[in-house]
This record gives structure tokens, C-alpha cells and sequence, in this order.
């Protein structure tokens, strides 16, 4: 299990299915009226989602989610890629 698996298997179901709702926006381009801003000095985005923090970047014409995380001050250090996660894998409920 990753990180990102293990962050939605802990959150609260409704954080979690706003999460899943944001993020398939985000695979299907849907970018209008979300938060989304790149990362100064990186090939990072970041979209903003209430507390909750979703680096990605683009692969070709491919959106990649690098990590979701709660929004501290380490949020945006050592920023690196990681493991792609397939939505489908992880129960919404």
C-alpha cells in the first residue's frame, strides 16, 4: 500500500470522496475552476482541496499524481515523484 492509498484509507469518507471527485477532474483535464498552480523552480503542479495538497505533472499528454498530503510547512519540500496510483483500486467507501 502507498502513501497515497494510506492517506484515503484514514481521512473521513467525505474528505475521501471530495479527494476522488477533485482528482478525477484532474485526469480528465477539468481544471476550470480548481485551484491549480505550479510549483516555482519545478515541473510540479499543485491543486489545492480544502486542507489537502495534490502534487502532479504531466508525462507526455498524461496527468501523473505524485502525492496527496495535509497542507503543513513540509508540504512542498523535497518534491519527487512516485508511484502512479490507479483510483480504481481504492474503495470509496
Amino acid at each position: 500500500m502507498d502513501k497515497i492509498e494510506k492517506l484515503l484509507r484514514k481521512i473521513s469518507g467525505q474528505d475521501r470522496q471530495k479527494l476522488l471527485e477533485v482528482t478525477e477532474k484532474l485526469i480528465r483535464r477539468e481544471v476550470k475552476g480548481l485551484s491549480v498552480k505550479k510549483i516555482t523552480n519545478s515541473d510540479f503542479y499543485r491543486l489545492r482541496s480544502g486542507r489537502f495538497r495534490i502534487i502532479f505533472h504531466y508525462e507526455k499528454k498524461e496527468v501523473i499524481i505524485d502525492s496527496i498530503k495535509l497542507r503543513d510547512e513540509n508540504t512542498y519540500r523535497r518534491l519527487q515523484s512516485a508511484p502512479v496510483v490507479q483510483l480504481d483500486r481504492i474503495k470509496t467507501s
